[in-house]
């Protein structure tokens, strides 16, 4: 008899623990998504500016699970879990399972603020990347036919909240596309500009990093013409005001909101498996507190047992990625009979990009600090390889090459489904 294994979520941890699961006759396994792709969030910021198609970065579960027996995928978004008859419930029908795995990730954190909720512009799916090229896009095209100075500088004047990879490199990017795209491709916006301004609650950007990469990236950012406000926090945002703790205000129309991620909390797992950031309270094996089969990965799951992170480990890929391939070795030695292993995690280091040919590295093993050029070269060369496919890698590489060249890229099209091409 195969065990059968339901996961649900196919990011970083779900994907992983799928394909190591894969032509393994054990198992059967279903993935269940709520969309029909897998897709690379570290780089979705490059679809938002125009330097990626969405295919560069995406691929579909039913193309990856191709040949594979014992995968199977299915898209539906969950809705509750019946643990007494194991079994979840999707709004579009249910799955039995025999063991059950949480990988789903963590949704935009907007601490409540209804305002920021309603008229920010989140960056953690596809569609939301998408969405912001379009609505960044338009408002360009607005500011180019617009008589009204200040309006112009309300729609063109970025407003970065969260200092870390995300809205780091969000920030250099548009620093470089203001000083040569956009005056290539708006003339009638030359001298026009509105500023950039990255806001952080820490007293410095990249606050997990070591301080030489926090220096040299507060240092190239406001080179590049970004204005860095640390120590702040946004507050609210209503009537095209950005209004900050201490009690600046930012007229302006884009509030980009990188500032925080929470996990989510589904009907049917007990009060009190969850912890800090909503996240399942997991012992070593990744088994979630108060379930005899549920387990949680990836950015959903909270270990207190290891030394190293007492209060659980960085949301981040590499977590996601070792916690997937652990979990399905322990399940393939379970199935042998054999002890399964805690999980440890093996820190390799941090990274981010801050423009063309500038980044910063912190490597673990061994312990060194990469800046520039050749930091860039490294950060290239981590997330290519990191693209689940030989096709994603290709096309992004083919981009990446492109745009270094040229200084520029063809992707800019305002592409809206029809219900939307009548709202500017």
């Amino acid at each position: 008899m195969q065990e059968n294994i339901v996961i649900i979520g196919g990011g970083f941890a779900g994907i992983n623990l799928a394909k190591d699961l894969g032509r393994n006759k054990k198992f059967s396994v279903t993935l269940v998504d709520q969309n029909n792709y897998n897709f690379f969030p570290p780089l979705i910021y490059q679809v938002a500016t125009g330097f990626l198609e969405p295919s560069s970065i995406s691929y579909p579960f039913r193309k990856l699970f191709a040949g594979k027996d014992n995968l199977h995928f299915r898209l539906g978004k969950l809705q509750k879990v019946l643990p007494a008859e194991n079994k979840v419930i999707l709004n579009n029908g249910e799955l039995s399972y025999d063991v059950l795995v949480f990988a789903t990730g963590a949704e935009t954190n907007f601490f409540g603020n209804e305002n920021i909720r309603k008229n920010a512009i989140p960056m953690k799916t596809l569609g939301d990347a998408i969405a912001m090229r379009n609505i960044l896009l338009m408002r360009m095209e607005q500011a180019s036919i617009s008589k009204d100075p200040q309006e112009v500088k309300k729609l063109l004047t970025l407003v970065i909240a969260g200092g870390g990879p995300t809205g780091v490199e969000i920030s250099g990017m548009f620093a470089e596309m203001k000083q040569g795209i956009l005056r290539k491709d708006y003339p009638e916006l030359k001298g026009k500009a509105g500023g950039i301004y990255l806001v952080d609650g820490g007293k410095c950007v990249l606050s997990p990093m070591s301080e030489k990469s926090q220096k040299n990236t507060a240092q190239a950012l406001t080179k590049m013409g970004v204005e860095l406000i640390m120590n702040t926090h946004v507050d609210d945002f209503e009537n095209d005001t950005v209004m900050l703790s201490g009690g600046k205000t930012i007229s302006t129309r884009n509030l980009i909101w990188a500032a925080g991620v929470t996990a989510r909390v589904f009907e049917g797992i007990p009060a009190e498996s969850y912890g800090r950031g909503k996240r399942m309270i997991c012992d070593a094996f990744n088994l979630v507190k108060g379930t005899a089969n549920i387990y949680a990965i990836g950015d959903t799951c909270l270990q207190n047992n290891d030394v190293n992170f007492p209060d659980g480990h960085p949301q981040v890929a590499q977590v996601a990625i070792q916690q997937g391939k652990n979990l399905a070795r322990n399940f393939k030695r379970k199935a042998e009979g054999k002890e399964m292993e805690a999980f440890a995690y093996h820190d390799k280091g941090s990274m981010a990009i801050i423009g063309s040919a500038k980044a910063v590295v912190d490597l673990t093993l061994p312990k060194m600090h990469l800046k520039g050029f050749l930091a860039w070269l490294a950060w290239l060369f981590i997330h290519l390889m990191s693209l689940i496919t030989y096709r994603n890698r290709a096309r992004t590489f083919w981009n990446w090459m492109i745009a270094y060249f040229s200084k520029d890229q063809s992707l800019r099209m305002i592409i809206r489904p029809v219900e939307e091409e009548n709202v500017t």
